[in-house]
């Protein structure tokens, strides 16, 4: 993985974390044990400190910074998906925050709250455990039901196995020309799209 310190500060991965090639780590960041970093993610620790606690989970294309004298956190099992930019913010422990959504500056998500894909969480936002976040400016909806706050964790179940799959069996290739005749279907997990 490109990893850079800077100012003499060096980026720390826990052994039992899986960061992708393609993830960029610079400076101040602390990833933490059985943590997923997924391709082309950024974690820019040249201002303020970026933490990933425990069980946390940051998909591809992801940016976390923070202005300096700040932390950016994600606490054990959060979940931050695709594309999703979070800056300065504290994303609390088994909260999600979706694709493509925006994470401003002194916010804090609390636990086991959902931010919908595409919300802007506006700077110092603050919130109510268990609590669905959604539009731009992103507002709190309602409440989440535990039903809903299970299928968050088992989302982030699928990411913590993902971590030891991409540990035992991820490996740089090159592309096969055509199919192979015994391709295996990768129909791995039992976390499944949510009811409405």
């Amino acid at each position: 993985m490109p990893c850079y310190r800077i100012d003499g500060v060096t980026p720390v991965v826990h052994p039992s974390a899986y960061v992708h090639p393609t993830a960029v780590l610079i400076g101040d960041v602390q990833v933490g044990a059985e943590c997923y970093i997924g391709p082309c993610a950024s974690l820019r620790g040249d201002f303020g400190r970026i933490v990933m606690e425990s069980g946390a989970n940051l998909q591809d294309t992801c940016v976390v910074h923070a202005f300096p004298g700040r932390d950016a956190v994600i606490k054990s099992n959060g979940h931050i998906g695709h594309g999703a930019v979070l800056h300065g913010c504290v994303i609390e422990s088994d909260a999600m925050v979706g694709m493509n959504a925006v994470v401003m500056d002194e916010a804090v998500i609390a636990e086991r709250s959902i931010v919908g894909a595409a919300a802007f969480v506006k700077s110092g936002f603050g919130c109510e455990p268990a609590s669905l976040i959604l539009g731009a400016p992103a507002i709190v909806h309602r409440q989440l039901s535990d039903k809903e706050v299970g299928w968050k964790q088992s989302g982030t179940r699928e990411y913590q196995a993902l971590t030891q799959r991409c540990r035992e069996s991820m490996q740089e290739c090159m592309p096969l020309a055509e199919l192979d005749a015994d391709r295996p279907a990768l129909q791995v997990g039992r976390h499944r799209l949510k009811d409405p």
